[in-house]
């Protein structure tokens, strides 16, 4: 075999490559980075509809996107210092189809995404692609799918609490479902959660937590004399339902990204079946509101960004999606909690997959005529 004619170029290759993807998997974040992490801050880094594929995963996903992904979450998280991550639900994407062993692959595989970042606190809440519809929606497969992940009781709901920021994550499939035990769980255990952060409230203790959080004991429901904001961080992943009077309340973002359900609809009927399968229904929406007085709430779904300001004053962040299985520009919010209660966050977009395989090509085929030249 031939020399190189050279002998500095093939590491100059290597580094070139290297600095190429790292250049590659730098997230750009709307406003520029945030600011430096002051102690006694939280950082959140949110992600949602990751769509992994577990064992059945193919080579190109395993070889290439995992490794790419892999990249992307390594530079974000060097790059942001966030001290939990957030997976707003459909971490599968077919996740309702795949036997226990399988689901418990599609975690693996996460983790191995996260790589040593997996000892982060990390939050996960379900999505339809993991649990399914309301036809096979069934307390008994939410269970089995929710004890494999971090804080959620039997009806796929969890509650937190991370450096004096409280989270209540919520299962949004079953709200979408009529009368139904998942969906009564669900309801009791955000009563339970109303009555938890009344109590605290009226103690003058919150955020800061001077109480345990209560058990699973029942508690009757009643109304709720909080302040609109006071509660807890709520995590969803479908969004609230959006009153046709509050439409006004629009995206800061000022990118126009187009997802596979965010068409433009001819009719106010297409809009309505639309925002019966792929929002929350209006009075889960209002006593969501009303019993939790969220903080902030953060869903998903859709596949792209949404900054918006409810009727009530309750901010609703929309997080796009961290995949290329969408039409979406993959992407993730940051959000900082400092230890006065406001709150700051951005949106970080990521390489599409397009500019990412065209990229590679570049290289291979400038590393090619590098080598041609040198000869």
């Amino acid at each position: 075999m031939a020399a190189w004619p050279n002998p500095a170029l093939p590491l100059l290759l290597v580094a070139a490559l290297l600095a190429f993807e790292d250049w590659l998997a730098t997230p750009s974040c709307s406003g520029g980075p945030p600011a430096a992490h002051d102690p006694g801050e939280l950082r959140a880094m949110m992600v949602a509809d990751l769509m992994l594929l577990g064992s059945d995963a193919t080579y190109a996903d395993r070889f290439f996107r995992d490794h790419i992904m892999y990249k992307f979450f390594a530079n974000s998280i060097q790059t942001l210092k966030p001290d939990v991550i957030v997976v707003l639900g459909d971490i599968s994407v077919k996740g309702s189809e795949l036997t226990e062993r399988k689901w418990i692959s599609v975690i693996e595989q996460f983790e191995g995404i996260l790589g040593h970042h997996s000892s982060l606190p990390l939050l996960i809440t379900l999505g339809d692609k993991d649990v399914g519809t309301c036809a096979n929606l069934e307390r008994k497969f939410v269970q089995r799918r929710a004890k494999h992940l971090p804080g959620l009781d039997s009806c796929g709901c969890g509650a937190f609490e991370i450096s004096n920021v409280s989270f209540v994550s919520l299962n949004a499939v079953a709200l979408l479902c009529g009368n139904n035990n998942l969906r009564l769980g669900v309801e009791k255990f955000m009563e339970r959660e109303s009555h938890h952060f009344q109590r605290l409230n009226e103690a003058g203790c919150y955020p800061s937590g001077c109480e345990s959080r209560e058990g699973s004991a029942e508690v009757s429901w009643r109304k709720n004399s909080m302040e609109s904001g006071s509660g807890p961080v709520v995590l969803l992943h479908f969004p609230l339902h959006k009153l046709d009077a509050e439409v006004t309340g629009v995206t800061t973002s000022s990118e126009a990204i187009v997802s596979d359900h965010s068409s433009v609809f001819s009719s106010s009927k297409q809009r309505e079946v639309y925002d019966r399968l792929h929002t929350i229904p209006v009075n889960s929406t209002q006593y969501i509101l009303q019993a939790l007085k969220p903080r902030i709430v953060f869903s998903a779904h859709t596949g792209s960004f949404l900054d918006f300001l409810h009727a009530d004053g309750t901010r609703e962040v929309t997080v796009p999606a961290m995949t290329w299985k969408t039409r979406g520009v993959p992407g993730f919010v940051i959000t900082t909690f400092d230890i006065k209660g406001a709150m700051t966050l951005k949106c970080c977009w990521l390489a599409q997959e397009w500019h990412v395989i065209i990229g590679y090509l570049a290289f291979l085929c400038l590393t090619a005529l590098a080598v041609r030249l040198s000869h």
